[in-house]
């Protein structure tokens, strides 16, 4: 996904649903709004060609990818009728409950944050501990229509996979929980251990809370847990400012980072299958000789050893969980203009600089964010399975993390939509489930109802996103069917973990 220095836009509370604040990209002059990379970078690295500021003030990532918006979410209090609950989800744990009347309008980031957050999941959520959020979908069913098929989770476990899928808080509505409880063996936390969520500011202290309750959730459905991320340049808050993460002294920039890597892995220590230690840190361009990118606070203020030294960390603090790096654009050239195999080589180069080092690198990751136009043109089968055979043969398995299909260039009328994106998810896993050290599949979501292309990507027509395998109403999509007939086809290998749920 998109690299952001700082990791968010500044606050707009002008901001709708269909009208996200505009990303540095617009304001660089960028006509499409899709290529946001920073235009410029001093041969000394200049912080500021890092951001750029809005006219309203605060700063702005100049290379932004997942964009935490400041989309409008309406919560309209509703009281369910009385169903049989198949799911689990642990009650917030500390702010008491409070009644909420009428219509409340709450940017996304207020409703994630903090008091406001938990306020709004006990209000809304009754003695189920449900938040009921989002749309008008969210109750508009007791629970999410069957597949006719086993869960997804099942049918990859007969195969030694792991079919999985993220998830956060603020999306555990009144039926959505169930959904991914019944198809997910694994659950990818997706917001709650950022740092906007963990750590809000310089001065803050370390807020648990959001982690705890999305991995309660994933241990009361016997889901596994992938936590995400250490080390990341993005998923910073608005409390964050620039010269905050620049401008630290090498000495400071170690004891922030990994201060609260060690705090973050003992805390959840024995509660995580495996840890994201070092995310989208590779590149082909802004990089130094090994493949790393020097366009990221830690690199410029610790040097590049501080991935090494994460990974450290998470063995020296939690041995038993999967060590993993994690990266994009790997498939076909990417909406920015990234050609793929660069970004293979210099991956690769990264991840033997690491294994030369003895850095306990354990497992990689390849994010699945697919691009459904064009896709069967320019996705070189035999070049991806070759990609994919050069990380096996370094002795490390493989998590395809993030998976989804961008509909951009696809027909607005839903049903020829669908059918596409389905058969990019078919063509993409067909290729992809042929090598056996592909160990899981961990989709970026399961309902287009919550989908972070919606907001940071929203459709020029105005329709909106179809990326995922259910779409708002938890109904199974051509998608859904895609993905199932590929596991189905897929050849049985070793299992990295055996599921949880039997």
């Amino acid at each position: 996904m998109p690299l952001a220095r700082v990791g968010v836009r500044p606050r707009d509370r002008s901001v709708t649903a269909r009208a996200p604040a505009p990303c540095a990209a617009d304001l660089a002059g960028d006509p499409a709004g899709r290529r946001r990379r920073p235009a410029h970078l001093s041969p000394t690295g200049a912080a500021e060609a890092s951001v750029v500021r809005r006219a309203a003030g605060g700063l702005a990532p100049a290379r932004a990818r997942r964009l935490r918006s400041t989309q409008s979410i309406c919560v309209t209090p509703v009281t369910p009728p009385e169903v049989p609950m198949t799911v689990s989800v642990p009650p917030p744990r500390t702010l008491p409950p409070t009644r909420l009347s009428g219509d409340l309008h709450l940017d996304r980031r207020s409703l994630l944050r903090g008091a406001t957050a938990g306020a709004i999941g006990v209000a809304a959520a009754g003695a189920s501990g449900t938040v009921l959020a989002g749309t008008a979908e969210a109750a508009a069913a007791a629970k999410p229509p069957p597949t006719g098929r086993p869960p997804l989770w099942r049918q990859a476990d007969r195969k030694g996979l792991v079919f999985g899928s993220s998830i956060a808080t603020w999306q555990l509505d009144r039926n959505y929980p169930k959904l991914h409880a019944r198809e997910a063996g694994l659950l990818f936390t997706e917001d709650d251990l950022l740092w906007y969520q963990l750590k809000p500011g310089p001065d803050e202290p370390l807020n648990f809370e959001p982690g705890d309750r999305i991995i309660d959730f994933a241990e009361a459905n016997d889901q596994r847990v992938i936590a995400a991320h250490l080390a990341w340049d993005e998923g910073f808050g608005e409390g964050w400012s620039e010269d905050d993460l620049w401008g630290l002294s090498r000495a400071d920039a170690k004891k922030l980072l990994y201060g609260v890597i060690r705090r973050e892995v003992q805390h959840y220590r024995g509660r995580a299958d495996g840890w994201i230690v070092a995310n989208e840190v590779t590149d082909p361009e802004e990089a130094d000789k090994h493949g790393f990118r020097t366009n990221v606070p830690w690199y410029r203020t610790i040097g590049p050893g501080y991935i090494a030294r994460s990974f450290h960390l998470a063995e020296e603090h939690d041995p038993g969980a999967l060590r993993i790096i994690n990266e994009f654009g790997f498939e076909t050239v990417n909406e920015w203009g990234d050609r793929p195999e660069p970004r293979r080589r210099a991956y690769l180069k990264a991840i033997d600089r690491l294994l030369d080092q003895k850095v306990p690198v354990q497992a990689v990751g390849i994010q699945g964010h697919l691009l459904a136009d064009g896709f069967h043109r320019t996705f070189r089968d035999k070049a991806y399975r070759a990609f994919l055979r050069e990380v096996a043969d370094r002795g490390l398995p493989i998590l395809i993390t993030e998976l989804d299909v961008l509909d951009e260039g696809l027909p607005k009328a839903p049903r020829p939509r669908d059918r596409k994106v389905a058969d990019v998810y078919r063509h993409y896993l067909d290729v992809t489930l042929d090598e056996p050290a592909v160990k899981a599949v961990i989709a970026f979501g399961l309902t287009d109802r919550y989908t972070w292309l919606e907001e940071d990507q929203p459709r020029e027509d105005g329709a909106p996103r179809r990326p995922l395998a259910f779409d708002r109403s938890l109904r199974p999509k051509p998608a859904y069917t895609a993905i199932s007939n590929a596991i189905r086809h897929a050849p049985v290998r070793k299992r990295l973990w055996r599921s949880k749920k039997g």
